[in-house]
Order: structure tokens, then sequence, then C-alpha cells
């Protein structure tokens, strides 16, 4: 029997609903698609939230280092989430495989001075904290919930095998351009041919909306990217031109979290199984 979160019956609620009028109907509509991105980043805006909160009002003087206490509230977030049951242990599990595979790729990362985590700590892996972890595994999180909040179906969707092989492909890289040649325009490229026919179909409130998935991946990273720079600002790390004073993220830094939303979309399909759309609209 499949576990539901209490936001199921809350959506099932609103999903009911039926505004009279085509203009009330279409404003509930955008409100409606509002509150679902939301819900689908409760964790990671609770992440963000304390990141930038503990910036302007932790104290100085207190006993716990600020990273040991995001990580010691990352952990409480997420044993809350679960057990009021705001998250569902089959999302846990997804936010476990990406605190994992972001770890690991922070530990490489760090060692070879993409960027650098400035403030002391205990709870650290190589002068990682643990909390990093988190943040990716709130990307993983989110691509998760608007999976199975949207009923999100696909079409002209890639063979899985060819989608699998340039997800490795991509995580390879993110190591090996240290030392080779960068193939991160060659995988764009791969990338833009194999999916450019492909829609994702969503639904709102009752009827399919659709839009080329391409261009949800890109408007996924571009959000990632403003919050990457909300997170830099107060001090969760920091890229070698913002160790002496902030500055805005490079906008190629957009590029890497293409890459990167790609991963995570492939790692949840695994587990979600792209399906076509009942009904197509073109």
């Amino acid at each position: 029997m499949m576990m539901h979160s209490r936001f199921y019956q809350i959506r099932l609620v609103l999903e009911e609903y039926s505004p009279s009028g085509k203009w009330q109907s279409w404003i509930f509509e955008f409100l409606l698609f509002g509150f679902k991105q939301a819900w689908a980043c409760l964790f990671g805006g609770l992440l963000l939230g304390l990141i930038l909160l503990t910036y302007f009002l932790y104290p100085e003087n207190i006993p716990i280092a600020r990273y040991d206490f995001l990580v010691v509230m990352a952990v409480a977030i997420q044993i809350s989430l679960i057990l009021f049951r705001l998250e569902t242990i089959a999302e846990a599990r997804i936010i476990l495989i990406f605190h994992i595979v972001g770890t690991v790729m922070e530990i490489f990362k760090t060692a070879h001075g993409s960027w650098v985590y400035p403030e002391n700590g205990y709870l650290k892996i190589m002068n990682v904290p643990l909390f990093s972890g988190f943040m990716y595994a709130a990307v993983g999180s989110y691509i998760a919930r608007i999976w199975r909040i949207f009923n999100m179906r696909f079409s002209h969707y890639p063979s899985m095998a060819i989608t699998y092989i340039i997800a490795m492909l991509i995580y390879i890289n993110f190591f090996t351009h240290h030392y080779f040649y960068d193939v991160r325009y060659f995988l764009f490229a791969v990338i833009i041919f194999i999916y450019l026919k492909c829609f994702v179909y969503f639904k709102v409130l009752r009827e399919y909306r659709k839009m080329p998935l391409l261009l949800g991946l890109l408007l996924v990273a571009l959000f990632i990217w403003f919050a990457e720079n909300i997170a830099t600002f107060a001090g969760a790390w920091a890229y070698p031109n913002q160790t002496k004073i902030w500055q805005m993220v490079s906008i190629d830094k957009l590029g890497a979290w293409f890459l990167l939303m790609y991963i995570s979309f492939i790692l949840v399909s695994i587990i979600q199984k792209p399906s076509p759309p009942q009904i197509y609209a073109e």
C-alpha cells in the first residue's frame, strides 16, 4: 500500500474545487500551480531559509559552529517531515541517494579548488560540511515531488538506456574535466538532439498542460542559480572570486546546473518511470 503525505488529501480537495467563470478558473489554476511548486520546494526552501537566517542572526559566542548547526537542523527537518507525514519514505530514500552522490562530488571539487567552505565546523568530511549533501538532496526531492504532484507524463521520450549513459557521462565529466578535455558542450548537444521533440505533460487542475522538457529543465536550473546566489551571499560556500567580497555567481554556472538537473531527473526516472501521455494535445 502506497504511503501518501498529508499534502495528498489537501491536493485532492483543491483539485476537486470548480471555480465559476473562465477568468476565475485561470486564476485558481495559476495559484494552485504556485502552491504545488512551493510544496515541492519545501525541503530546499526550509534549508535555504535556514542558511539565510543564520547568516544574519547566528550568535557569535555560541559553542556550536554555524556549519554544524546547519547539519543538525537539516537532519531535524528531514526527520520532522517524515514524522509529520509531510514527506513519504520513498521521497526520503531519493534524498539519501542524492546526498551521497552530491557529497562525493563536493569532496572532489573542493579538493581541486572549485569552491571553498570558509567557516569552521566539526561535522565535515575532508573540509566539506555534511549539510552540503542536503543541498543536492533538495534538488532530488523537488524533482521527485513535482513528478508525482503534477502527474507528469512524456511524449517522444528517448531510450532509457541512452538517458542513463548520458547521465553517467555527465557525472564522470564533472570529475575528469580537471585532467582531460571538458566535453560538456558535446553533452549539451547530445541532450538537445535526443530531447528536441520530447514534451512533458503536467496536470495542475484537470487539464493537462505541456511544455518542452528541455525548457522545463532550463527553468529549474535558472531557479537553482538564483538560490545559489542567495546561499553564497549567506556564506554557505564561496567560489574563488567570492572569497574577499561577495559578487553574483557567474551565469556560466547555469550550464553546470542544467547538467546537474539532468542527472537528478534521470535518477528520479529510475524510480518513477516516464509514462506516455494519456491524451496527446498536439
